[in-house]
């Protein structure tokens, strides 16, 4: 009998397969004669796509299509008589559920890893090959490193072997409308920001002649282009090569409407105007460029390897980010007030969620599945939208208790009034992108249950108020986000924040508080949202988007202003789970402030859009949690015997 009917078990004789799996056989049958005919023993396919984005288009999916699992995260590896999946631990039981007996589930996720298991079947000599398109420069190095200390070979297969197997059932190229922006939601024009990037050419000390740009969102923000290539993101495939006298975008030509060719080509000295080359030229053309005195600057954080090979070293310059993600990541005073605008309207469809669970939870009528789908009509409806920004995160429960939980027919709860309830959604609208994560609980939480949910706040509060100067590494000053569940021994296993768009990725690299991010300046937007995962029983996170700007301070040491967050999502915490008892003053005077200002924001909108019961239970959910806690201190003292009378004079102190 299956240990669990949702999950394959290849133990027994037959195996066991839920209904749900695929079989594998025929691809991989076909995709081992493709490696015989290159002379290789093994193949890996990674989850990326040629432009190294968080999310890929359906046609880009090799390793899905393959294996039949869907994580967002693993790579598979074939050879000539096993197949393995490698991913991390959020994606085990999934992988289980998908998977067929023809793949081994490997719970790890490094180069190193693969490497190791490949050689275990593979002797030395014998060729290991890849798809240099879709490796990053730093994992083709890894990968290289080790592969050739193992004494076999990594060899570079332009053309995808997995593509040649799926032939015509492969889903074909988006061909949606590319479009421009209208000006009232950009913050500069395309011939500005080109003139500007032009400008940090020219100051570079290495002069080089061109940038290449291989992100997608790079081509997207330059031109103040949008699409909808990408899933939850209106990006569209391309590359941009940006020399100092000419302007190249690489794209399928036959998208581009003559509306968007005009555009390109308006208000553009000859040096500016936008030349339009097919999509799959990019590397003839830089290999005819690089034949000239030229030098050509990437960012290698998103540039392919298959790109990298064709540029020779000497006239390459290599740095993480290129000046495009630099640029992009500093707001105009325009694109902030934009994306402050559209966090008001956002804050209304969260209100209306929340509002619309109290109602219908107690009648049994909502489950994670419809929940997160009511969550997303309603930003559907709010001015501007352009639909979600990532699929929505609805957990109930011990569900929660997984960070990055999605919901499906089979893993999917009812919600109800005795568990914590976690909602992490976001929409895309013209003006801007939104991320908000917010947990509630509708019944009586045990004391552990607000106990954690109170530090995770605390540790939201106290990393908003911090000041801290100039060019400061988001690292360096996370901790404070963990400090009060450090000290009751708790902890969270994620980030604890990233950067976000300008209808653009929910997840905008390189702001955040990585190691690999680029220092804090004024600006910027990203989130913070810390968390605790308590495992089979509930999840929490608070999650709010700030914008960084200039302090307040009484002095300016070094001479420059210092710098302070300033939140920018606007929907309450969750009352029922906040124990004041355990924050500090300052702490619970925040939280007032903050609720005063949701109040003062979202309560027009609400009153504009005729929203009274939403409007009300605003009203009821911002009110200062300072008079709770008198109310508690006050019901404290009188539970005192009068002998206490000393110690009621010393909480007075």
């Amino acid at each position: 009998a299956p240990r669990d009917a949702t999950e394959r078990n290849c133990t027994i004789s037959p195996p066991y397969l839920p209904p749900s799996i695929k079989n594998t056989t025929r691809q991989l049958n076909d995709l081992r004669q493709k490696m015989r005919e290159n002379n290789i023993s093994a193949y890996i396919v990674p989850s990326t796509d040629a432009h190294l984005g968080e999310y890929t288009a359906d046609r880009e999916k090799r390793r899905n299509w393959l294996t039949g699992f869907t994580g967002s995260s693993g790579v598979a590896v074939v050879t000539h008589t096993r197949g393995a999946v490698f991913t991390d631990s959020r994606y085990w039981i999934q992988a289980e559920r998908e998977m067929d007996c023809n793949w081994e589930l490997e719970k790890t996720l490094s180069s190193y890893a693969v490497v190791t298991w490949i050689q275990q079947e593979l002797k030395p000599g014998e060729g290991i090959g890849f798809d240099p398109f879709l490796f990053s420069i730093g994992e083709w190095q890894s990968y290289s490193s080790l592969i050739q200390s193992s004494g076999m070979t990594f060899q570079s297969i332009p053309t995808n072997l997995v593509d040649l197997v799926w032939g015509n059932q492969r889903p074909s190229l988006p061909n949606e409308t590319i479009y421009a922006l209208k000006d009232e939601f950009v913050g500069s024009t395309w011939q500005e920001k080109v003139s500007n990037i032009r400008a940090k050419m020219n100051s570079h000390a290495q002069k080089p002649s061109a940038v290449l740009l291989s992100a997608l969102e790079e081509t997207a923000w330059l031109f103040n282009l949008r699409g909808q290539d990408i899933p939850y993101n209106p990006f569209f495939y391309s590359y941009t090569l940006l020399t100092l006298d000419s302007v190249r975008i690489f794209v399928n030509v036959n998208r581009i409407t003559n509306e968007v060719q005009t555009y390109l080509n308006t208000n553009c000295a000859p040096s500016s105007c936008v030349q339009l080359t097919e999509y799959d030229q990019l590397r003839d053309t830089l290999l005819e460029y690089v034949k000239g005195n030229v030098k050509i600057w990437i960012g290698q954080s998103y540039t392919s390897y298959g790109v990298y090979e064709t540029i020779p070293k000497d006239k390459l310059l290599a740095e993480e980010y290129s000046p495009v993600l630099i640029a992009k990541a500093v707001k105009s005073e325009k694109e902030q007030k934009l994306l402050k605008d559209c966090h008001v309207r956002d804050a209304v469809a969260v209100i209306q969620y929340l509002v619309w669970l109290e109602k219908n939870l107690a009648r049994g009528l909502v489950d994670e599945l419809s929940g997160g789908d009511y969550v997303d009509s309603l930003r559907q409806k709010q001015q501007y939208s352009k639909g979600p920004s990532f699929a929505t995160i609805s957990a109930s429960g011990l569900n929660a208790a997984l960070a990055h939980y999605r919901a499906t027919n089979e893993t999917k709860r009812e919600l109800g009034v005795n568990e914590m309830y976690l909602v992490d959604s976001g929409g895309q609208y013209f003006d801007g992108t939104t991320d908000i994560t917010r947990t509630v609980h509708w019944g009586t939480p045990t004391a552990f249950e607000k106990e954690a949910y109170t530090r995770v706040l605390m540790g939201n509060i106290e990393l908003t108020r911090l000041i801290f100067p100039q060019r400061t590494s988001g690292r360096m000053i996370e901790s404070f986000a963990r400090k009060a569940l450090w000290e009751a021994g708790l902890n969270y296993g994620h980030g604890t924040g990233h950067g976000i768009g300008n209808f653009f990725s929910v997840h905008e690299w390189p702001v955040g508080f990585q190691s690999n991010n680029i220092a804090m300046t004024k600006g910027m937007f990203t989130s913070i949202e810390p968390g605790y995962y308590h495992d089979g029983h509930f999840g929490i996170r608070i999650e709010d988007i700030v914008l960084i700007v200039e302090a307040k301070t009484a002095y300016m040491f070094g001479g420059e202003p210092y710098l302070a967050f300033e939140t920018v999502t606007l929907v309450p915490y969750d009352r029922n789970l906040i124990d004041t008892s355990i924050m500090q003053d300052v702490q619970i005077e925040y939280v007032d402030q903050y609720y005063k200002k949701i109040k003062d924001l979202v309560g027009p909108e609400l009153q504009k859009q005729n929203l009274h019961e939403e409007y009300k239970w605003l009203e009821k959910n911002t009110r200062p949690l300072s008079h709770g806690a008198l109310i508690s201190a006050s019901l404290l003292l009188l539970s005192l015997p009068v002998m206490a009378t000393g110690f009621i004079n010393y909480i007075f102190v």
